[in-house]
């Protein structure tokens, strides 16, 4: 990862999902913290996410869902990029995501599922922590 430059997250509403209004609000929560924000917009297939993510050369995944396919959909991402060699991605979730779903997610590769109700500097600091840990 380049950190001489902004950190730079793809936001992605995989699936039939229409519903982005959590997505928007993190995109610009993460854009007020200085980040930059590519948005896929919605109904976004797992390989349309990584092949944006790899074109951009981002450093972030931010995946949301609240259709119930998170159990397929954040698994098949983390299954391209693997497929493609990308091992640098820092990828999340969120949305409406069960507890007990979250353990085979973070299995997956998920590195955090964030739920309803998480405050947006919490998603904010999370990014900062993971990114600089991984620059030592």
């Amino acid at each position: 990862m380049n950190h001489s430059r902004k950190i730079r997250v793809l936001a992605a509403k995989p699936g039939l999902d229409g519903h982005d209004r959590g997505i928007k609000v993190v995109a610009s929560a993460l854009m007020d913290a200085g980040m930059e924000v590519i948005y896929t917009g919605l109904r976004q297939t797992p390989r349309q996410i990584v092949e944006s993510a790899i074109q951009e050369d981002v450093d972030v995944i931010a995946m949301s869902i609240l259709s119930g396919a998170h159990d397929y959909l954040f698994p098949r991402v983390m299954e391209l990029l693997r497929e493609k060699g990308v091992n640098d991605i820092l990828v999340l979730g969120g949305g409406i995501i069960p507890e007990e779903d979250i353990p085979a997610l973070k299995e997956a590769g998920i590195a955090e599922v964030f739920g309803p109700g998480t405050s947006t500097q919490d998603i904010v600091e999370y990014i900062h922590g993971r990114l600089q840990n991984s620059q030592a």
